[in-house]
């Protein structure tokens, strides 16, 4: 897959979960892609942040009925130069503001949102916290993939709302797939998911986390109470999974393709 440029505007730059289990999220997180962890800040919530080899990875929040917050999920934050000027972008073009922007202490600004199709996204403005530390590695975040049933207008909310640059790749019958892009460089990508989404279902969000090798993670995952809601798949970007932790968060899972033998 591609190698996200994380620091230009509009581009994946942060991802979390939000769990109702902090502690076993920590651990299964933790024992599966061997990620250390901060201990929860009681400043921010008890969040805490996943590191690999000491750069920041990703973050985790407890999540409470009580407190109004989404329950076993992972979020995508976009990069925003300006919260408020993003915020009023999305609900001009038909998106919903879920929470304004607001100050998280000096590390940034954020602002969550779904989009008109109803996938929760995220934007961070950075200060101090300029979003991953480590990206498209092995044991990292390594591509950022929106599916949707309502795939133009997708696109065009995107473009409009977070300043995307977009490339159409595929536009045959079952295969209709948009990257946005950073000059050269893919950052995420839209697919239409007409055909495939379960009824019912809004659009979301996925995150693939690149692995050596897929069969013996899943394994492991499995082994640490995770349930496949996809097995690997080859396919043109390499071997692909989707899978829920143990508390019911999604998802998905990269790695090479097999050699092909030799004739």
């Amino acid at each position: 897959m591609p190698q996200p440029d994380t620091s230009t505007v509009g581009a994946p730059c942060w991802a979390e979960i939000y769990t109702s289990d902090q502690a076993r999220a920590r651990t299964f997180y933790g024992e599966l892609f061997g990620w250390e962890s901060t201990e929860p800040d009681a400043e921010f919530g008890g969040y805490l942040t996943f590191t690999m080899d000491g750069e920041a990875v990703a973050g985790c929040m407890q999540s409470t009925p009580e407190a109004g917050g989404a329950a076993d999920v992972w979020a995508l934050y976009l990069r925003s130069k300006d919260a408020q000027a993003t915020t009023d972008a999305v609900a001009a073009r038909g998106g919903t503001v879920l929470y304004p922007p607001m100050p998280v202490g000096e590390l940034g600004t954020m602002a969550v949102f779904t989009d008109p199709q109803g996938a929760p996204i995220s934007a961070w403005q950075p200060q101090m916290h300029q979003g991953f530390g480590v990206v498209a590695e092995f044991r990292a975040p390594a591509w950022f993939e929106l599916h949707t049933r309502n795939y133009e207008d997708a696109v065009t909310f995107y473009r409009e709302a977070f300043g995307w640059e977009t490339e159409t790749v595929s536009d045959v019958p079952g295969f209709r797939y948009t990257v946005a892009k950073a000059g050269e460089e893919q950052i995420a990508g839209v697919m239409d998911a007409s055909d495939f989404l379960p009824e019912g279902a809004p659009a979301q969000w996925s995150i693939y986390f690149a692995v050596e090798d897929i069969h013996a993670t899943i394994a492991k995952a499995v082994e640490l109470g995770a349930t496949v809601l996809e097995p690997a798949e080859d396919t043109p970007y390499g071997l692909l999974a989707r899978l829920a932790d143990p508390s019911g968060s999604q998802f998905k899972l990269q790695s090479p393709s097999p050699e092909a033998p030799e004739a």
